[in-house]
């Protein structure tokens, strides 16, 4: 017999996947535009965070059995949710030499006055 919990995973399954087929099409359609794909990136993260904040934190449980359940279903399923956010350094390796002295040699310089 299935579950109604299995059953309404299930179909949440599928509104997700509909959802990031959706997503991955506009990021596509951004594909050279960094600005706009930062952006898509920065509205995933924000949605993640209040997620999290407003949702997640108030329906974890409270009662042993529940957490231990969540807790399975982490270890099972791939671990915590996690935005990776890309380091300064990693960006930089796109840059060639030249643009990379030139960014060193201004950030060297005095600032200058505004008149």
């Amino acid at each position: 017999m299935i579950d109604n919990e299995d059953v309404q995973l299930e179909q949440l399954e599928k509104r997700l996947q509909a959802a990031t087929e959706s997503i991955w099409k506009i990021a596509q359609e951004y594909g050279n535009n960094s600005l706009g794909l930062l952006g898509i990136l920065r509205t995933l993260e924000k949605l993640h965070q209040e997620i999290r904040d407003n949702l997640f934190q108030a329906s974890l449980p409270d009662n042993r059995q529940a957490l231990y359940k969540l807790l399975r279903d982490i270890e099972a399923k791939g671990g915590w949710p996690y935005i990776y956010r890309t380091k300064l350094q990693a960006l930089l390796e796109n840059l060639d030499a030249a643009t990379i002295k030139e960014l060193h040699l201004n950030s060297q310089k005095p600032p200058q006055p505004n008149p």
